[in-house]
């Protein structure tokens, strides 16, 4: 037979019903889908005080929403602060809701042969925003963004395609964390508050 691979094909007793899976998966997606949300409220939006900053999560693979392929989150930064500093392999979108400020990108050379790796370049570029302006971070880029108004906050709604995890590609790395960060703080409206004013006092 063909390739010498006449005996080996047919060895094997495993049985599995995974085209059958696929099946009764898509056949039970409308009524699972019927069940998420198509409409989220602001109360239902988790805040997040997270090593990239001040979060509240618009839409993500968590919420139960009947999204299935972004994420978006609104980021909330002080006058005069910064948000975390992190490099994805997927590209970014973010759009200015409010404020001023600045962007610093470094982008990355990659190398994917038996494992991955990156390499930033000595180039790193700045961009200068304000509100009504989309940020565009390209992929596999070190990014961070800058409230260049030391009175007013930024908040900037950022979105990101999920197909990068879907595919085995979740390459999202922390290399800074935001100034305000702290592991563990429960976000309340004073907090956020305090964030708005610049006056953030954060304990753990």
């Amino acid at each position: 037979m063909a390739w010498g691979e006449s005996k080996s094909w047919r060895k094997g007793t495993a049985n599995q019903a995974l085209y059958q899976a696929l099946l009764d998966d898509a056949q039970a997606a409308p009524a699972r889908n019927a069940k998420r949300r198509k409409i989220v409220h602001p109360e239902d939006m988790p805040w997040e005080l997270s090593r990239h900053g001040l979060l509240k999560h618009l839409m993500n693979e968590g919420m139960n929403t009947r999204m299935e392929t972004v994420d978006a989150y609104m980021l909330i930064i002080p006058p005069g602060s910064r948000s975390g500093k992190h490099r994805q392999l997927a590209e970014e979108c973010l759009y200015v809701l409010e404020g001023r400020g600045y962007d610093l990108h470094q982008d990355c050379d990659v190398e994917i042969t038996d494992t991955y790796h990156w390499t930033p370049q000595k180039e790193v570029k700045r961009y200068e925003w304000e509100a009504g302006d989309v940020i565009y971070v390209p992929p596999n880029t070190i990014s961070q963004h800058f409230n260049a108004d030391p009175k007013q906050p930024v908040r900037l709604i950022s979105a990101v395609n999920r197909i990068f995890k879907h595919a085995g590609l979740n390459d999202l790395e922390q290399i800074e964390d935001a100034p305000e960060y702290r592991a563990g703080v429960t976000v309340t409206p004073e907090l956020v508050e305090d964030f708005l004013r610049g006056k953030v006092r954060v304990e753990a």
